[in-house]
Order: structure tokens, then sequence, then C-alpha cells
């Protein structure tokens, strides 16, 4: 089985028990005050590059922003991260955060995620993290709504 999005396959066989959700892509730059004290990218700026990709990703291709979420009253607080990293990026790379949802829980998600450094497409790094939907009132997990689930199910 082939999918493609933003140019990207993804090849799978699949049991009928086993759901397989679209990948996709934001191509991001290293900006000046992402650089340490060691003349490359900070550690915690993987995962703020992983945000700004989900929130690009949210809105363009599932067709629900964080804002939309807000606007219900509900957010995605992260519970987990989980990032193995292979080489570094500096200043003024440029490069892929692919992302895509790899199962479901009753009140949330894994995203997992793969960032290449561009032109080589060579991994930085590859991880996951879990989410869980909140109610923003009370800081307090929900059960992820169904309509909600199917739209991001694709």
């Amino acid at each position: 089985m082939a999918i493609a999005h933003s140019g990207w396959f993804l090849f799978s066989s699949f049991s009928p028990n086993m759901n397989v959700y679209s990948k996709f892509e934001t191509e991001l730059a290293v900006r000046p005050d992402d650089i340490d004290l060691y003349q490359h990218v900070h550690s915690t700026r993987y995962l703020d590059y992983v945000l700004a990709a989900r929130f690009e990703q949210m809105e363009r291709y599932y067709g629900m922003s964080m804002q939309d979420f807000a606007k219900l009253g509900l957010g995605w607080f992260m519970t987990t991260a989980n990032i193995a990293f292979k080489r570094p990026l500096g200043w003024g790379d440029r490069m892929t955060v692919r992302c895509w949802i790899e199962h479901f829980t009753a009140m949330g998600c894994r995203v997992t995620f793969e960032i290449e450094k561009l032109p080589t497409g060579k991994r930085v790094c590859d991880g996951f993290c879990d989410y869980m939907l909140v109610n923003l009132a009370t800081g307090r997990g929900v059960t992820l709504p169904e309509d909600i689930k199917a739209k991001y199910s694709i």
C-alpha cells in the first residue's frame, strides 16, 4: 500500500486491525537564537520545531487548527517527549519536519516525528510526543471526541 502526501510516500503492509495515518512535512529554518554555546541548535529547540510543524499541519492538512481547539475550550498538553539525536543542525541550516499520528488513546494521541537536514535528507533526529486532550478551564484530561478522532484519522 502506498500513501502519498507532500510528495512523500509511506509503503506499508498492515493487518486490518492496524491503522496507517498520513505523514505530513513542513520545511523550517534554523534561527540565530536557536544556537547554543557549542554553536549548534540547542536540544530543546527540536521540540519547538515539531510544535511549529504540528501547528501548521493541523490547520493545513487536518482542517482543525490549535485555535479551533481553543475555541472549543480544548487544548493539547504534552505528557511525554522522546528524541533520538543523530547529528546537529547549525545556523542557517534548513530542515524538513515530518510528523504523523502513530496511534490514538482514549484521551489523546502519539505523534511521531523525523527531522531531516536539507538538501541532503540526512536524519537529524526522530522521536515521538504523547499528547492528552484537556479542558482548558480545568486543565483536566477529556475523552477524545469521535468527530475529532475521525478528522485526524487521515
